[in-house]
């Protein structure tokens, strides 16, 4: 048998191995020296080939908020822990009175400088409409000029002063960058903001997405937009989407993260462990039972009907396990008929009866007569 991964060989054989004995908790019953015991044979089937890995729950994106503007006492906290908020909703107000104050005084001054720029404009109108007379000299010509320059100048600086003041008050409402969740809350009324401070975090888009460890032999197989079946530590399952593959490696671990989306559900939340299957492709599998097959050293085998109404033990290989039944790779031809039921009783050359059995496809006593051995 071709060496696969060693250690998920190890725990499937472990797997099959539990199952073959609590399928034969009961021994069958022998006549006349056979055993009796169900047959079956190979079913086509498609089937998923899947890379199993393991991995923790993370926040898609987790936006940091807090104010534009420091040195101002918080006056409301409209939001808390668990809301969900709209994009442009007003999530924390700070105390803007001296803000209101600072732009009023800005608005006066920005009006005496509209007002200082009308008397230098009018000044230049009236000098340049006697200039050629010689009643204006050059030289008080160029001083009006420089006035009226200087008073544009100053109603310039006074607009970006009131503009800038402006903004200062507008930033007193702290509002939400995006859609989401708020996952945690720092603020409360009545401190004194910081510039730049977290005062909140908002899960963008109530989004998430499970970050899984792929082993560094098996990341070549998957591919963004295969689906992936999460589970999590509390049972719920969750069908998601591959997003991206990291382009590195992580060197402590021979992993690479796997960035899966998942659909939005309370089952999910960031933190959270869970294992999952990446399905990296379908195709065409013989599968048998799993009380079919039989572990011994280490080796997976079936015992295969003979027309003697004896069995010949066949030693085969596995693959994925899944609903129950089990991928043969290679070792058994497709029409083989393989014992079911009791077949971890059995040995290479034994005896058998073929009873009824309720496994579709399996071989009944009533429909083949022929396979029941002498009692």
């Amino acid at each position: 048998m071709h060496t696969r991964q060693p250690v998920f060989f190890v725990a499937l054989a472990t797997f099959l191995m539990a199952l073959s004995l609590a399928a034969g908790a009961q021994a069958p019953q022998r006549q006349g020296g056979a055993l009796a015991v169900s047959t079956t044979t190979p079913r086509a089937e498609q089937f998923a080939r899947t890379v199993v890995a393991t991995g923790s729950v993370y926040a898609w994106q987790e936006a940091v908020i807090g104010p534009e503007v420091g040195g101002y006492r918080v006056a409301a906290v409209n939001v808390d822990v668990g809301d969900k908020v709209r994009k442009g909703q007003e999530l924390v107000r700070l105390a803007g009175e001296m803000l209101t104050a600072e732009v009023a005084a800005k608005k006066a001054a920005k009006a005496q400088a509209d007002a200082q720029l009308i008397t230098a404009a009018s000044n230049l109108r009236r000098a340049e409409s006697i200039l050629t007379s010689g009643a204006v000299s050059d030289s008080e010509h160029e001083r009006l000029k420089a006035e009226h320059l200087a008073a544009q100048a100053r109603v310039e600086a006074a607009a970006s002063d009131l503009e800038s003041s402006q903004l200062k008050l507008q930033y007193t409402r702290v509002i939400a960058p995006d859609d989401g969740v708020i996952t945690s809350r720092t603020v409360v009324v009545g401190q004194i903001a910081q510039a730049g401070g977290e005062m909140l975090r908002l899960l963008r888009q109530s989004r998430v997405e499970w970050r899984a460890e792929v082993p560094e032999g098996r990341v070549r197989e998957i591919k963004a937009g295969q689906a992936a079946r999460v589970t999590t530590a509390d049972g719920s399952q969750l069908v998601g989407k591959v997003r991206t593959v990291a382009p590195t490696v992580q060197a402590g671990t021979r992993t690479a993260l796997v960035y899966v989306d998942l659909p939005k559900s309370d089952n999910a939340r960031p933190g959270m462990f869970a294992r999952g299957e990446i399905e990296t492709s379908r195709s065409a599998a013989a599968t048998l039972p799993l009380a079919s097959v039989v572990v011994r050293d280490g080796y997976s085998y079936v015992f295969v009907v003979n027309d003697k109404q004896g069995v010949e033990r066949r030693r085969i290989e596995v693959g994925t396990v899944r609903n129950g039944r089990v991928e043969v790779l290679s070792g058994l031809e497709p029409t083989a008929r393989v014992v079911e039921r009791g077949a971890g009783f059995l040995k290479d050359g034994d005896r058998i009866r073929v009873v009824e059995s309720d496994e579709p496809g399996s071989t009944s006593a009533a429909r083949a007569p022929s396979a029941a051995g002498p009692t």
